[in-house]
């Protein structure tokens, strides 16, 4: 699991596109520390596992259905991708609930600068937009923001300076792919409403009167 407060950005060294999956190559400094072959990384949001660990990178495959989902099909040597560990049990909780699994992807539709924030609106499918909601938490390429304002088939986040400057979020442009993960908890609570065959919770409390 992990938090979406990036840890820092690395650089894509190398990559290898087989059978529909990639292997790369990522430089960085800070998440090294400590990290061993089989630990979990986030990298752009995607929860990937360390292949291997060398002096001033690491290796991971990224699977088709990732691919599938995520920018990382569009992604090239040189391209900056944000990164985090996996979050110890004794670690400080400082974003939200991230595991990593992205849901899909969403286009910048306009960038604007508000006093000493950013605020980025993003276009993105309704299968997306049905779990966002203002002022909750939404992750974009593995970055913890809260949702400024949501419209009928955009939302809005507002971005401080440091965020700007430490993530891949700075870097972005009108047109630009992000991945998006929708706050898990949210997702969960949809589909134990929702049930099966008309058996959810909404539906209990309609017979019993509740609502």
């Amino acid at each position: 699991m992990f938090t979406g407060i990036v840890e820092e950005m690395g650089r894509v060294r190398h990559l290898n596109r087989t059978g529909g999956g990639i292997s790369l190559a990522v430089e960085c400094e800070k998440i090294l520390q400590g990290m061993a072959v089989g630990d979990s990384i986030a990298v752009n949001g995607i929860c990937l596992t360390a292949t291997g660990v060398m002096g001033n990178h690491f290796t991971a495959d990224v699977m088709p259905e990732s691919i599938l989902r995520s920018s990382l099909k569009n992604i090239r040597i040189g391209d900056h991708v944000n990164l985090e560990r996996a979050l110890p049990a004794d670690g400080r909780f400082g974003g939200h609930i991230v595991a990593g699994h992205v849901d899909g992807t969403g286009t910048i539709a306009s960038i604007r600068n508000e006093g000493n924030s950013r605020r980025i609106c993003i276009r993105a499918d309704n299968s997306i937009l049905m779990y966002i909601v203002e002022k909750g938490s939404v992750a974009l390429d593995g970055v913890s923001l809260t949702v400024s304002m949501v419209f009928e088939d955009t939302f809005e986040v507002s971005v401080i300076p440091h965020t700007l400057s430490s993530t891949t979020i700075g870097k972005k442009r009108v047109g630009d792919m992000v991945n998006i993960e929708c706050d898990v908890i949210g997702k969960y609570i949809r589909k134990f409403l929702a049930g099966e065959k008309g058996n959810g919770l909404a539906e209990k409390l309609k017979e019993n009167g509740y609502i």
